[in-house]
């Protein structure tokens, strides 16, 4: 199969559109005539994700993140980013990444789909879609009311995770929640407009935390990669389902960093 018409079909459902301004999304190198049997799935286009897409004898590698964000004035090897992208290019690999777009598109309804969540909203909504608001993160209401510790656990079994770092009062009851999959500073404010007992996100920091705490909203920080892997595994149900004929294969779950 042809790469281009397999971005067709990726932007079909996660258009290119919904993106939020600061982003970049799209082919982001390599050739878009390549012919694709073999795909390669990762968080992130990292050097040990590269050379597992190479060992796999990938064609096409699809990331959530971007690896060119910020314009580049030069591809050379004198930095890693550039060693990444010449890697990229001599190994005819072309190299995708879909990033707000699938946020707005997909991974806000997962997240509240694998938090068991009903009655769901659009946390922040950026824009719509055939008549439909769509946006960063969802709100909706926990199964059954739990403490704010008790929803810990919930998240840990749920996202598959050790430890999760947490912002509030242990003991607070929890109804409404809200999740923001990523760095989530700034689904503090909308969750606290809509009436969020906690907020479930990535990337909180001290500042942030103990603000939202005050003002009573707890927040449950269970990690950038921690809120986001899941887009590895559902892509590659998507392929599976919408392109069959190609051979796809997702990288690890690593979370990377360790707490000692």
């Amino acid at each position: 199969m042809i790469c281009k018409d397999i971005i067709r079909k990726i932007e079909e459902v996660y258009p290119k559109e919904a993106a939020l301004g600061f982003d970049n999304v799209g082919l982001l190198v390599g050739r878009s005539g390549r012919e694709v049997r073999r795909v390669f799935l990762a968080l992130d286009a990292t050097d040990e994700v590269i050379h597992a897409a190479k060992a796999f004898q990938a064609d096409m590698l699809i990331t959530h993140h971007p690896l060119i964000f910020s314009p580049m004035k030069s591809i050379t090897d004198s930095d890693f980013i550039g060693r990444r992208v010449i890697e990229i290019i001599h190994h005819d690999i072309s190299y995708y990444a879909m990033h707000t777009n699938y946020d707005v598109m997909r991974m806000a309804k997962l997240s509240s789909d694998i938090l068991g969540l009903t009655d769901t909203d659009v946390l922040d909504p950026t824009r719509e879609f055939d008549g439909k608001e769509e946006g960063i993160g969802r709100i909706g209401k926990v199964p059954e009311t739990m403490t704010v510790r008790e929803c810990c656990e919930y998240v840990k079994e749920k996202l598959n995770l050790e430890a999760v770092k947490v912002f509030g009062s242990l003991e607070k009851e929890v109804n409404i929640l809200a999740v923001s999959p990523g760095s989530g500073k700034s689904a503090i404010k909308p969750a606290l407009c809509k009436g969020a007992d906690v907020l479930v996100t990535g990337d909180i920091g001290h500042h942030e935390g103990i603000d939202a705490a005050e003002q009573g909203l707890a927040v449950i920080d269970a990690g950038h990669y921690g809120t986001e892997y899941i887009f590895m595994e559902d892509m590659k149900a998507f392929l599976h389902k919408e392109l069959p004929e190609l051979i796809v294969m997702e990288a690890e779950m690593e979370i990377p960093f360790r707490i000692l």
